[in-house]
Order: C-alpha cells, then sequence, then structure tokens
C-alpha cells in the first residue's frame, strides 16, 4: 500500500501532465498557482509524518539488534551454567573443561553471527528509508524549481504585454495631437506693420 506522499507525489506529475503548454513552447506549460500550492503545501504536512514513520521502522530494527543480544547473552550464560555443572564432577574433569569451552566457543560465534545478521539487516533498512527520503525530496526540489522557473517566466511575458500596450497607447495618443498642428497655428498668427497710419 503506497503512503500518502508517494500518492501526492503521483497527483502532481498527473497535474503536471495534464497542464496545458505555454504558447510558442515545448517545455513550458501553464500551471494554476492555487492548485499546484495546495498540492505542495499538503506535501510539506506529510512529509514529517513519513519521516517519523522510517524512523519508527529504524527504531524497530534496533529493537530486533537490541533482541539479539540479549539472545546471544543468554547463551552465553547457559554455556557458563553448563561448564561450571560439568566442572563440578571432579570425576570427569578434564572433559567437562573441554566441553566447557567448546560449549562456550560455539554459543560465542552463534551470539556473534545473530549480532552481526541482525546489524546488518538494521542499517541495511536504514539505508533504503534515507535513500528514499532522498529521492522522494530530490523530487520535491526539483517540482519546485519548474514551478517558480514556469512563474518568473509567465511574469516576464506578462510586463512584455503591458510594455507593448503602453506604448501602443502612447503612439495613439500623439497622433491625436500631432507636432505640425502646433507648428501651423503659430504661424498664422497677424503680422504687426509700424506706423500702419502713415505708410511711407
Amino acid at each position: 500500500m503506497s503512503s500518502r506522499i508517494e500518492q501526492l507525489i503521483d497527483e502532481i506529475e498527473e497535474y503536471i501532465e495534464s497542464c496545458k503548454p505555454k504558447f510558442m513552447s515545448n517545455t513550458e506549460i501553464i500551471v494554476n498557482k492555487d492548485e499546484i500550492d495546495e498540492l505542495l503545501r499538503e506535501l510539506r504536512m506529510k512529509t514529517p509524518d513519513e519521516i517519523k514513520r522510517y524512523q519508527k521502522i529504524i527504531s524497530n530494527k534496533e529493537a530486533i539488534l537490541n533482541d539479539a543480544r540479549t539472545k546471544a547473552e543468554a547463551l552465553i550464560n547457559e554455556a557458563t551454567v553448563h561448564t561450571n555443572e560439568l566442572i563440578s564432577e571432579h570425576e570427569i574433569m578434564q572433559q567437562a573443561y573441554a566441553q566447557a569451552n567448546e560449549v562456550v566457543t560455539m554459543a560465542t560465534r552463534q551470539a556473534q553471527e545473530i549480532v552481526d545478521n541482525a546489524t546488518i539487516e538494521a542499517n541495511t533498512v536504514r539505508m533504503a528509508a534515507a535513500q528514499y527520503m532522498d529521492d522522494m525530496l530530490n523530487y520535491i526540489e526539483s517540482v519546485i524549481v519548474s514551478s517558480r522557473k514556469a512563474a518568473s517566466s509567465n511574469y516576464e511575458s506578462l510586463l512584455g504585454s503591458l510594455k507593448h500596450y503602453e506604448d501602443v497607447i502612447q503612439n495613439d495618443r500623439r497622433q491625436l495631437h500631432p507636432v505640425e498642428d502646433v507648428e501651423a497655428v503659430s504661424l498664422e498668427e497677424p503680422e504687426v506693420f509700424p506706423n500702419a497710419e502713415n505708410p511711407s
């Protein structure tokens, strides 16, 4: 059964696949900011829960390791008791020493194998959990970077469009008040003739 965070990653992938491509582009898409923000917000909320879940798995493996140590100690204790029982029988003292050493050696070897196997298993699970979380966080980071770049590109496109419309409006206003009309008015001012009553 997949976790909720894996489901969210699938939903983000499906959403990105469903987005319309940007006009005249094969690599950029148009993203609904509210929808992608909602998915990322839930992903951020679920990520700590997933980390706790894998930490619990690691803790369980530590419990397995501790149990293995306990069993190993029990084997050694049992071997020691058996050795003492053999030594107490004087008529087979030499045989008791040999058997006791063999039992202790075997118990120690078995205990070490149990501890080694439990350690390997715990390390394997811990490394797998850490790798999974690293891969998942790397994917989330790539989604965020892609979304940020798309938002930046859309913003620059909007600024370019506004500048274009600003230029069009300024041009239209200049056409309403051409410079030639102003110059024509200044040239039509009446001439002033000095001494108009007594022309020479």
